[in-house]
């Protein structure tokens, strides 16, 4: 794909090679992974151009011509904009990623939850003059920190939600746990709900597949440190995964941990890397751990080693 420019409430782009005397709705169905449903709405609204001029949905373009797409015209954001300080590590045109703080929940699941991550991002697009509504492509859960991407339209947001089910977003956390870890391994066992507990989730045969690799970063009396790769996104996957190998997490009661040396699960989503969907380069960004995992480290290098 070409790169998109922005102009106003346009994408624009140049036709290459590729794209020359192919029908433009197939293009952007089949091509460029637009949703049928809002390819349909484009063309129907004339918010399709070449070269300036509203196209059929049949007509075919040649290479070097300038194709248009109404992506960007307002929208509700979907939640109320709060104006709170929220740390930006990238942003352009397309995309947003920010570093969660920890407590913090990415979105609403009940009317009374007014301070989210997705309001806090509501109100950075409000006071950058960006009116669209707030997507995230993924979640954290509530106590754990770190980076989240969000899409700024949903052309984008489609193409990445691909992206994270063709496991081509690559996401890296790291984690403290208790006990000790040897080298690296990989966890390959499914997750599913636990009966017994109606937010707990465990390791079922019954369960979805769930892939998570570790590599151990620093050891401490008690203690490791540990580098973990998600090759699935299954619901409190680390927690659960690190757990079921008689290692969980420092503060996850919920998994076996103790709360003794941090009131939160001790895990910190640390990169994120994949290709840029418009432009194909390489993005990676990284989230600096935070002031409560960073004494937490100083804690457990400072304990007395145990004889």
């Amino acid at each position: 794909m070409q790169a998109m420019k922005k102009e106003g409430e346009w994408l624009v782009a140049q036709l290459a090679a590729a794209d020359a005397d192919i029908p433009i709705g197939n293009l952007l169905r089949e091509g460029w992974r637009l949703p049928k449903k809002q390819v349909h709405l484009l063309f129907q609204q004339k918010e399709v151009q070449i070269d300036g001029q509203p196209v059929p949905q049949h007509a075919k373009g040649r290479e070097g011509q300038e194709i248009r797409l109404r992506l960007l015209a307002p929208e509700p954001y979907g939640v109320e904009p709060v104006f709170e300080p929220m740390e930006v590590l990238y942003e352009d045109d397309h995309l947003l990623i920010v570093d969660k703080p920890a407590k913090v929940l990415v979105h609403p699941t009940e009317p009374s939850h007014e301070r989210t991550l997705d309001h806090m991002v509501a109100g950075h697009l409000m006071r950058s003059g960006i009116q669209a509504k707030v997507r995230h492509v993924h979640r954290l859960d509530q106590d754990t920190s770190g980076l989240v991407l969000y899409a700024k339209h949903a052309w984008a947001s489609a193409i990445l939600d691909e992206m994270l089910r063709e496991r081509k977003i690559k996401r890296s956390y790291v984690a403290f746990v208790h006990g000790h870890l040897k080298g690296s391994g990989t966890i390959r066992e499914p997750i599913g709900r636990d009966r017994n507990h109606p937010t707990r989730r465990r390791v079922s045969p019954r369960g979805e597949k769930a892939v998570t690799h570790y590599d151990l970063r620093q050891r401490f009396p008690g203690g490791s440190q540990v580098a973990c790769r998600l090759e699935t996104g299954r619901t409190h996957q680390i927690r659960v995964h690190l757990s079921h190998i008689g290692h969980p997490l420092m503060g996850d009661i919920l998994y076996g941990g103790k709360a003794s040396l941090i009131d939160r699960q001790a895990l910190h989503a640390e990169v994120l890397r994949f290709e840029h969907p418009f432009g194909g380069q390489m993005i990676e960004v990284r989230a600096a751990m935070p002031n409560d995992l960073k004494e937490l480290e100083k804690r457990l290098q400072e304990a007395p080693t145990r004889r």
